[in-house]
């Protein structure tokens, strides 16, 4: 997102690795190592993937317990809103090949990967300009 207090768009990332999701959009981020906070994990995926630092915002709670998201069979994706902080700009560094700030007229311009649309639908009524949204 571009602002935590009032977003406007939201940064997507296409996949080119692996084969079987190259050319899929996806929201950044990645695995949790072992040892590793989900928190921490988000921080050092998205300095890997984009080269940027986040100011993170609130959880967006999901359908499982524990506020996740499915994702896989028995995989579980936790997202935060989150905002670049600092002069950083996102650059597709690792697994990426492209980028994209989506606003709520543009989000579903892109072929999301199945996991993450579910996430992107939430995502868009917390969108500044959204339909139905104050």
């Amino acid at each position: 997102m571009d602002e935590l207090a009032a977003p406007t768009r939201l940064l997507a990332a296409r996949r080119s690795a692996p084969p079987e999701h190259a050319g899929g959009w996806e929201l950044p981020g990645g695995k949790v190592e072992q040892g590793e906070t989900q928190e921490a994990a988000v921080h050092r995926e998205v300095r890997e993937e984009l080269g940027i630092e986040l100011r993170l915002g609130s959880p967006v709670e999901g359908p499982l317990p524990g506020g996740g998201w499915p994702i896989g069979v028995d995989g579980t994706l936790r997202v935060w809103l989150a905002q670049v902080s600092g002069d950083g700009i996102p650059e597709a560094l690792e697994d990426h090949d492209a980028l994209r700030w989506l606003t709520p007229t543009t989000l579903l311009s892109v072929p999301w990967l199945p996991a993450d649309l579910p996430v992107v639908q939430a995502l868009a009524m917390l969108l500044v300009g959204a339909p139905n949204k104050p």
